[in-house]
């Protein structure tokens, strides 16, 4: 096991967040642990999906979940149940966190300002 792999207690809570998929025909579905092995290894590494190392399968595989389960709302469900969990266990001092606003999506109302067009003339 490398140090970025899921333990078997992490795994044993990680597993229920993790959106079902039903076989269908065709190929089997990779395993979601190794696949989300690969994705913190690329997240813990800071390298790319290209230089993932074989052992986690397909890196193609490990980018497209990492892309669903973002648009999803996996990452978001994932995150709030383990910082419960770590609350619950009073693994978490609340007075030393805080929520960066990189993973606060900004409010987006109409926009406010357009870049003027210029007016079309006959010498256009």
């Amino acid at each position: 096991m490398k140090s970025v792999d899921v333990t078997d207690e992490q795994w044993a809570i990680l597993q229920s967040l993790l959106p079902k998929q039903p076989q269908g025909p065709g190929r089997p579905r990779t395993d979601d642990r190794k696949t989300l092995n690969g994705i913190l290894w690329v997240l813990k590494t800071g390298s790319s999906w290209q230089d993932m190392p074989d052992v986690y399968g397909s890196r193609i595989t490990c980018w497209r979940r990492f892309k669903a389960w973002a648009t999803d709302g996996t990452w978001d469900r994932v995150w709030r149940s383990l910082l419960g969990h770590m609350d619950h266990e009073t693994k978490q001092d609340w007075t030393q966190a805080f929520l960066a606003g990189n993973f606060v999506p900004a409010k987006r109302g109409p926009v406010q300002w357009r870049k003027p067009r210029r007016p079309r003339t006959e010498e256009n």
